[in-house]
């Protein structure tokens, strides 16, 4: 695998360079999915008063938006046993990321992608919990999320989650797009609280525009009805530096700055996947 890095020279120009990926071991892999793919920072690392993210307090929580579901407050997910999640063993982290309930039975509500969540592997989740558990704790309480809708129930248990194919690379592309980088999670609509899940991908939810607050963006159908005329270099741009085919630039809402970190096999694996996506109409 290569990791891609995106820099832009002129006016569209996109040049994709590949460098090395990060060894396999559980923390590495697990702060490549918290980094990279899964984006964890996007909504539980505090911002400063210009809304940018504030790397000193990474992961530590209390970054603030609000949803059609509610006012969301991003929880501190770095270790310290008093206002995050330190007192967590690595097994209730990986229960909690999976089947949606804290060690005290409370529900995580959205937009924690938990539809989604439940089908990392056994391996994914686990390296996930290993690296959170491995971060220097920050003392940071912050408050809980105050939602407008119920907060749907948990499913079933989740138990054993097999490691995806690679090989495979149309099931592999929707396991990154759905369980790890839940892509699917902000690009599938949410009708009273719950995913329509009979239309993946269709876009248009409306999010509050992180570079521009008080604005909101609308996600985009990322069906072939939506992105069929976008080449896949097109697409790679969008996910790994967010501009667009002409050139305009995606919100930050879109966590192109974590997904940058990449590898080429990744990005590959999910363009092609969302070329078998069934196209349909944003309504």
């Amino acid at each position: 695998m290569r990791r891609w890095q995106a820099n832009l020279f002129g006016a569209g120009l996109l040049v994709l360079a590949a460098g090395s990926a990060p060894a396999d071991t559980y923390r590495e892999r697990g702060a490549y999915l918290v980094t990279s793919l899964g984006a964890c920072g996007n909504c539980h690392t505090p911002r400063d008063a210009a809304n940018r993210p504030i790397g000193a307090m990474a992961l530590a929580g209390g970054f603030a938006f609000d949803l059609d579901i509610g006012h969301i407050v991003g929880p501190n997910i770095t270790p310290d046993a008093a206002t995050g999640i330190g007192a967590w063993s690595t097994g209730q982290i990986v229960y909690a990321l999976r089947n949606g309930k804290r060690p005290d039975g409370t529900i995580i509500g959205p937009p924690m992608p938990i539809d989604f969540y439940r089908g990392l592997s056994d391996r994914d989740a686990e390296a996930i919990a290993v690296y959170l558990k491995s971060l220097a704790p920050i003392r940071h309480a912050v408050p809980r999320s105050e939602y407008k809708v119920p907060l749907p129930p948990a499913g079933p248990i989740v138990g054993h989650v097999e490691e995806p194919d690679r090989k495979d690379k149309i099931a592999y592309g929707a396991y990154l797009a759905g369980p790890v980088a839940h892509c699917m999670e902000c690009h599938t609509p949410r009708p009273r609280g719950r995913l329509d899940l009979d239309r993946l991908g269709v876009g248009g939810r409306e999010f509050p525009d992180f570079a521009n607050p008080g604005a909101l963006t609308i996600s985009r159908n990322i069906t072939p009805e939506g992105i069929g005329p976008w080449s896949d270099a097109d697409v790679k741009g969008a996910i790994l530096v967010g501009i667009r085919p002409d050139g305009t630039k995606l919100s930050p809402v879109m966590p192109f700055a974590s997904y940058n970190k990449m590898t080429s096999e990744d990005v590959n694996a999910i363009v092609d996947y969302l070329r078998t996506l069934k196209p349909a109409t944003t309504e």
